[in-house]
């Protein structure tokens, strides 16, 4: 990394840097000395930015959950109805379950190695599996009721982290095949009010 760069792209590349660390090895078998190094940047800087491990395993979280996001809005933006909105977010997962970087959800490994509700790293990790949720709903809502997206939008989250859990043993392609043929049931199963 460039010496020169300013703060703001020092700490941008810390947290890429983690991100990329994270998601290979984990959470607890990464450490600080070696994002330190990988990132090229001084225990200061370091420091200076992330005074905790806890700190920047939270802001690459929300890192990739507004990358994430982005995506997903780009997805969703020109499909028609919610059952092609949907349908589009499962392609997503199917071409991400294919690429050589995929190692599963960063959310759910998080979840896993900090099971303590109460921790921050939990707390936005969960928060982001809750807030796909809310975004699968409001896909939703333009074809039934809320009642009737809020429980839809729970099984298709379901669904999808079923698949990705799949993916990460190989079985991706028939995961998310099956996945898909079961959201494509309940979302086509809900006739519109009348």
């Amino acid at each position: 990394m460039p010496p020169n760069l300013a703060s703001s792209d020092k700490r941008q590349h810390i947290i890429e840097t983690g991100y990329r660390l994270f998601k290979r090895s984990g959470f607890h078998a990464t450490g600080i000395d070696r994002i330190i190094a990988e990132a090229n940047v001084a225990k200061m800087t370091m420091y200076r930015h992330f005074p905790s491990k806890d700190g920047l395993i939270v802001d690459v979280l929300g890192y990739r959950a507004e990358r994430f996001d982005r995506q997903l809005d780009q997805l969703v933006e020109e499909r028609s109805s919610a059952q092609k909105k949907v349908e589009t977010l499962f392609a997503w997962y199917k071409a991400w379950f294919k690429r050589p970087d995929f190692h599963g959800c960063l959310f759910a490994h998080a979840l896993a190695e900090f099971g303590d509700p109460a921790h921050p790293v939990f707390q936005a990790a969960a928060k982001q599996k809750t807030d796909l949720r809310r975004r699968l709903q409001k896909i939703l809502e333009d074809a039934m009721t809320t009642e009737r997206s809020e429980s839809i939008a729970a099984a298709l989250l379901m669904l999808i982290e079923g698949a990705t859990l799949m993916a990460q043993i190989g079985q991706g392609d028939a995961a998310i095949r099956d996945a898909w043929k079961a959201a494509a049931t309940l979302i086509g199963s809900v006739r519109a009010p009348r």
